[in-house]
């Protein structure tokens, strides 16, 4: 999903009569003092209640039936994905469904409900002004992970693995386990073969990966770019990708879990 796309299409909506939109951005963080009892659940109840009671006090019916619809979508929504929620939820819906965005976020919001003939974006946008599409470039000698992250989730990831017998860069998309190789196991002579061969090689293998690095940013739109790793190997990065980097933190965290380098790097 390109969330700035969204936005704009959003941005272009405006209904007339008794078809409004519901805009909502619910905290359902749970690192959140206020969120260790699921409060969510009462702060979505209350939320939804309020325009009930708002619209018990207009006549019309079919504005009234509208949002029953709405209300119902997003009650079940909520059940459904209860189990797996993040830091927050935020939902553009209509009752004619000509507009339906849901989606959870590992980023806070404050919660707030409207019911209007506008979508009101603001909080979305300045999410998005703040954790724009970015790439964050883990490097740990032979292997290169790419996680392509928006709005603090991972879209996508990329497994870059050199292969020692041709000196070329395979690339994995997605979930991928290591090979086995020299560097990486076996006896000590062999260790230390790898090594010396990795860093008599480094240079020239990591400057001909970074074309490739520069033309995945390109394609995926990167407005940050983080690189982390051993300093050797970020700074033969930096010397020869032509794409802006934003920060660059020397510390090996290929093998650790995607979202928790999201959390440490991005958020």
């Amino acid at each position: 999903m390109d969330i700035q796309k969204e936005i704009e299409k959003l941005e272009k909506i405006y209904l007339e009569k008794s078809n409004k939109i519901l805009t909502m951005y619910l905290n359902t963080d749970r690192s959140d003092p206020d969120q260790q009892g699921g409060e969510w659940k009462i702060h979505l109840k209350n939320g939804l209640r309020n325009f009930e009671s708002y619209l018990n006090e207009v006549d019309n019916e079919e504005e009234k039936r509208n949002y029953s619809i709405v209300r119902k979508k997003i009650e079940r929504y909520m059940k459904e994905n209860e189990q797996s929620l993040a830091r927050s939820v935020i939902i553009f819906a209509t009752a004619d469904q000509s507009v339906w965005f849901a989606e959870k976020f590992q980023m806070p919001v404050q919660t707030e409900f409207e019911w209007k003939e506008v979508a009101n974006t603001s909080q979305l946008r300045e999410l998005h002004q703040t954790f724009p599409k970015t790439g964050v470039i883990l490097t740990q000698k032979e292997q290169v992970k790419v996680l392509d992250a928006e709005l603090g989730s991972l879209k996508q990831s990329h497994h870059f693995q050199l292969d020692l017998d041709t000196e070329d860069w395979r690339e994995y998309v997605g979930p991928h386990e290591s090979r086995a190789t020299v560097g990486s196991g076996g006896k000590s002579t062999q260790q230390e073969k790898f090594r010396e061969r990795f860093e008599a090689n480094r240079y020239r293998w990591y400057k001909s990966l970074a074309s490739t690095l520069d033309r995945l940013a390109k394609h995926a739109g990167w407005q940050n770019i983080y690189v982390v790793g051993d300093k050797e190997e970020t700074n033969d990065l930096l010397n020869h990708m032509n794409k802006a980097i934003t920060d660059v933190i020397h510390k090996n965290m290929l093998n650790h879990e995607e979202k928790q380098v999201l959390h440490e790097v991005v958020l």
